[in-house]
């Protein structure tokens, strides 16, 4: 297939480029929303300190690699 170019002469970014720049934008909103309701849940349960910290990382981790795929396959299927 050819390269399609833009009106000032740039090529556009491949399908994988896609997929990777979606899963890159799903994961940093996966991440600040994890740290929104992660922060929350665990300060409910009565966390504090190191185990808050952990506790709000392992849910961003978890929130930002969730969403992250699923923008990821959005952006596959629309290639």
């Amino acid at each position: 297939m050819p390269v399609a170019v833009g009106p000032y002469g740039q090529a556009q970014p491949s399908c994988v480029d896609r997929v990777k720049m979606g899963f890159m934008m799903g994961f940093a909103v996966g991440m600040a929303a994890g740290a929104m309701f992660g922060t929350f849940s665990c300060l409910r349960i009565g966390m504090r300190g190191r185990e808050l910290m952990g506790g709000v990382g392992k849910t961003m981790m978890q929130s930002g690699g969730t969403f992250g795929t699923f923008m990821a396959i959005g952006m596959g299927i629309r290639c």
